[in-house]
This record gives structure tokens, sequence and C-alpha cells, in this order.
């Protein structure tokens, strides 16, 4: 069971009245299963406040890296000022494999706040192999910070975060160069930010005007060597409340929300977890759930759970699990969208304008012809694709799209999507960003 599943707060049954009363919060239960038994624990899950501006980042970069170190440091600095939760690397990493391999494969979700502002941080994988993860978790993100080691400096998974981070639209990162502790020559760290911010401009951030903070997640956590440890993740912090701007929520338009997570829980239902796009929705409003086939499933929203607190409400910009009534866990996947009803429709053919990135960009080495068939991503869905030229293009079968051209395709999946035009989308083919681009027109 992914990381994100087992920590978003389950749903449970409604204790008495009293109980509620004593502890001020909302009573929720989830059957965790664990090796080969299931234990049953009782949480509760108090009521979310939005008492401060609510901003969505996280860590980016190489394996091995210290991104999931970093975040732990950040929760027990944070716990120490009372503004979070400390959860240490294995409460991140919390699958078995990630443990045996110490490494992140699935997006974990932390909590936190500064005095400014409150945030939800997901700990993206770095390993090749988990990069389509990554890609939902940038994807959510108003904001990123950047991990690079001092002793490696910018690595493979570096650069091509930085790439999937412009694509999805992020447009702000701080940088924090971690290992510093491990560096026996100070001037490799002029270099290492030398690197970083020739690299930010490469990738069309502002590379002289980020921040870049150089210290030691390991030592913050240990509590060794302040001004390397503790005070540096102080620092990264202000760097973030300042660098990384509150964004604008689009709370007007029907609500939206892509399932990037779906989980039961016996005898209440099954849950769908995903960040809201936009809008907002209430406990016990009707939605419907659309993709994976032409007719959307009508349901309700029977309990609502934002960053782990019981809501009555989840608006654009929240993390959110949903209770759906009626719904089996084999009726809806990661992918579909959760939708005020009428709102979206599924679509499995539209054009494109997209563009091709080039080698030296970590795309393509040669060109390719119509009928190209890579997977594409679009929100946090995954499909085949095929790729043609559009009806009435001349010589459309000798036609060759080549690496850093700008072409217009018609696009057909294998799957229906909920998508719309102006909608953003990646393109990949052997492990590595092919392309990227915009849907210009819904044909089918």
């Amino acid at each position: 069971m992914p990381a994100f599943t087992r920590s978003i707060v389950p749903f449970l049954r409604t204790a008495r009245a009293a109980t509620q009363q004593r502890n001020a919060v909302s009573p929720l239960h989830h059957a965790l299963k664990r090796g080969n038994g299931v234990d049953s624990m009782r949480m509760y899950a108090a009521a979310f406040e939005r008492s401060k501006p609510h901003v969505n980042i996280g860590t980016i970069g190489h394996v091995d890296h210290g991104k999931t170190t970093l975040t732990a440091a950040i929760t027990k600095r944070q716990a120490e000022k009372g503004l979070a939760s400390f959860l240490d690397y294995g409460s991140i990493d919390k699958a078995p494999e990630e443990r045996k391999r110490g490494i992140t494969i699935a997006t974990s979700h932390v909590e936190y706040s500064t005095d400014e502002k409150h945030y939800s941080h997901v700990d993206c994988p770095g390993h090749a192999d988990y990069i389509k993860n990554m890609i939902t978790g940038a994807a959510n993100m108003d904001g990123a910070i950047i991990v690079v080691a001092a002793s490696d400096g910018q690595m493979p998974q570096t650069r091509e975060h930085l790439l999937l981070a412009r694509q999805v639209g992020v447009q702000k990162i701080v940088v924090f160069v971690n290992k510093v502790d491990a560096l026996e020559d100070p001037e490799m760290l002029e270099l290492v930010e030398m690197e970083m911010r020739e690299l930010l401009s490469t990738y069309g951030f502002e590379g002289d005007e980020t921040p870049i903070i150089l210290g030691s997640a390991l030592c913050a956590m240990e509590g060794r060597r302040p001004e390397i440890g503790e005070s540096k993740i102080d620092e990264l912090m202000k760097a973030v409340d300042t660098w990384i701007p509150t964004p604008a929520r689009d709370l007007d338009k029907p609500f939206l929300m892509s399932v990037e997570d779906v989980f039961s829980i016996p005898g209440r239902g099954t849950v769908a977890s995903g960040r809201v796009e936009r809008g907002t929705l209430k406990k016990d409003a009707e939605v419907e759930i659309v993709g994976k086939g032409d007719t959307p499933i009508k349901t309700k929203v029977t309990d609502i759970e934002t960053f782990k607190k019981s809501c009555d409400e989840s608006r654009a910009g929240d993390n959110s699990g949903l209770l759906l009534r009626g719904v089996k866990r084999e009726d809806i996947r990661r992918g579909m969208v959760i939708a005020a009803p009428g709102s979206q429709k599924a679509h499995k053919s539209f054009l494109t304008s997209m563009y091709v990135l080039t080698k030296e960009e970590g795309g393509r080495h040669t060109g390719f012809h119509e009928n190209y068939r890579p997977q594409m991503f679009i929100r946090t869905a995954d499909e085949s694709a095929t790729f043609t030229w559009p009806e009435g293009t001349e010589d459309a079968h000798g036609k060759m799209v080549m690496p850093g051209d700008n072409v217009e395709m018609k696009c057909d999946i294998h799957t229906p999507v909920a998508v719309e035009a102006g909608q953003r989308f990646n393109v990949r083919e052997g492990g590595r960003t092919v392309a990227t681009g915009l849907i210009t027109r819904i044909l089918k």
C-alpha cells in the first residue's frame, strides 16, 4: 500500500457525542494491513482550520541526495517550534521495499507550518524507475525544493526533475545543497552553486536570484553542528516562505479533483484521494467520477478529510480524501477525476500543440513518423497514445518530426480520460521525457 494511502487519515463510524466533546475531535477508523495480518487502530482527526495561507511544495532531485532526510529534518525542526508533528525517515518512507532499498519509490505527503504559511509537502522519488510517480507529485506543487548532494553536484535526475517541474508548471524553486558536512574541499561548494544557477537558468528558472542554502539535513536530524544543521533548516524555510508565492486558488469554477490513490475501508466504502484542482466541495455533495468509460459514475461524498484532518469542505489546493457512497474499489482508479455533475467529460481524441525535446534536453536522439506510440501523462493519468498528422496534412506518411520541432499533431489515447482544451501533458518513451505539449481542441 503506498505511503500516501496509509498517511491519509481514515474515515470512521461516528463515536458517541460525549467522546467527541471530550476530545474535541472527530473519531476515525482505518484497517491497516501489516504483513499478513490486519491491525485495526483507532485514530482521532482534529478539525482542519484554515488560519494560514496554504501552499503545496515538495522535495525533488537525484536518488540518494537526501530528499527524504531533509523532509524529516524539516518536520523535526518545525515540531520543535510547535508547528508540526515530527516524522522520521522511516515514517516517511513507509513501504518495506523503500526501507529495504533505501530509496523513495512513491510520493509521500507530510504537513507542517511556518509562522507565515501552512504547507503540504510531497517527497518525490528520485530513482529513474519511479519517475512517473514523481510526475504526479510535481504536477501537484506550487513550488519545490531541489536537493543536491554537495559531494556529487548535479546528476541525471537533478536535470530531469528540473525539466519535469518546468513542464508541469512549477514556477519557483529553492535549492538545498545537502551533505556539506561530507565535503572536504570547501571550494567545491562554490562550483556546485555556480553549476546549479546555470542549470536553473537553462530550464527557465531565475538562476541568479534563486535562493541556494548550503547545509546538512543529517546534522539537523542528529542535532550536530547547528551552523550547518538546524540553522540551515530555518534559513531554508524562510527562503521558501519568501520565494515561493501563495498561489491564487480557483474557487469559483466547478469542483475538480484528479484521483491519485484509491483504497477501501471495510464497512464504510471507497476513499479516493488527490489534490483539488479547482472549485469547492461540501460534505454530502453529489459528484461524478469521470474517465475509463463513456458514462460517468454518479455518487455522493459522505465524508471529507483534508491534510489528515476532518473538514466539512474541500477546496482548490487541498490534498483531500473523499469517502464515496456506493462506489466499488474496482470502479475507480488513478487517473480518473471527481467533478461537479455535468462539468467534465472523458475524451480519447484531440489535437495538440507539442514541443519535441532535443537530445541535449534529455529527449530523443532521432525523429519519428506518424503513428508514433509513446505514453502520455495527463494530470494523474498515464495512457498509451498514438500520434498522427491532422487530416489534410500534405505528405503525411513521409513527414518526420525531429527533436527540437514544434508541431501540431492529432492524438488518440486507448482509454478515455477527462481532458479539456488548454490541458498540459507530457510524453514519455523508454524511461525519458521526449515531448511536452498542450491540448488545443477536443475531437471526440
